[in-house]
């Protein structure tokens, strides 16, 4: 892992980077959650580094806090969601552009990268494919998509969602807002794992995860990533 600097008109913020074995394949932006770039986000990267590609997270949180870390626990939580009352999206989304832009213009990254976010980071990625950037996207349970629907018109690219069923801060008949946006939609699907809740996915926190559905999606999101996003070690 190697730590690049992402410049953008009014400063600059800290990107870490993940290599493939091979030393190059195509590019991942990874979207950190509430958290910040912690233990977790490592863990993510490190298993897609391992499947091939080139990752990258940006510290998104940069203009708040640099290097943001926070527990996976209650207070952790509360501070991090405090963290997020305070970001400013239309500034974030330019950072979180610049830092996909950096991805994609590193020598050892393939084509257009995709993206991959979770909580927060899934709302941020599928603001990302509104914008039209990412070859890809992948969206974990970010709450934000239920009141942007209408910018599912602009996203041409292949998009998978996932979310909990019991997920107390997305109800589960705004989760099926989602399901209805893409029914019609052939590059987009869903996945709901009916018996989790938020962060199901996340392992380094015993408040959220929930092991057999972070198993069943992790297996969906590398299956949509082989298909639509192959390396050398992935392709069928």
């Amino acid at each position: 892992m190697r730590t690049e600097t992402v410049t953008v008109p009014d400063g600059s913020f800290e990107q870490k980077v993940w290599l493939p074995e091979s030393g190059h394949g195509p590019g991942i932006l990874l979207i950190q959650e509430i958290y910040g770039v912690g233990e977790y986000i490592t863990d993510v990267a490190e298993d897609l580094a391992g499947l091939g590609y080139v990752v990258a997270a940006p510290d998104l949180f940069w203009r708040l806090q640099p290097n943001w870390r926070a527990p996976h626990t209650e207070e952790g939580t509360r501070d991090s969601m405090g963290m997020v009352s305070r970001f400013d999206f239309a500034t974030g989304l330019d950072d979180l552009y610049a830092a996909f832009e950096h991805l994609q213009g590193l020598p050892e990254t393939d084509g257009v990268p995709g993206t991959l976010g979770f909580c927060f980071g899934g709302t941020m990625a599928y603001l990302l494919a509104v914008r039209q950037g990412p070859s890809v996207v992948l969206s974990f349970y970010g709450s934000g998509v239920i009141d942007q629907l209408d910018g599912m018109g602009e996203i041409g690219v292949p998009i998978q969602f996932h979310f909990g069923g019991s997920d107390p801060y997305i109800p589960r008949e705004k989760v099926a807002t989602v399901e209805e946006a893409v029914r019609d939609r052939p590059n987009a699907e869903i996945h709901v794992q009916e018996d989790a809740g938020h962060a199901f996915h996340n392992h380094a926190s015993a408040m959220f995860h929930v092991p057999d559905a972070a198993e069943r999606a992790w297996e969906t999101a590398k299956g949509f990533l082989a298909r639509h996003l192959p390396t050398s070690k992935n392709k069928g």
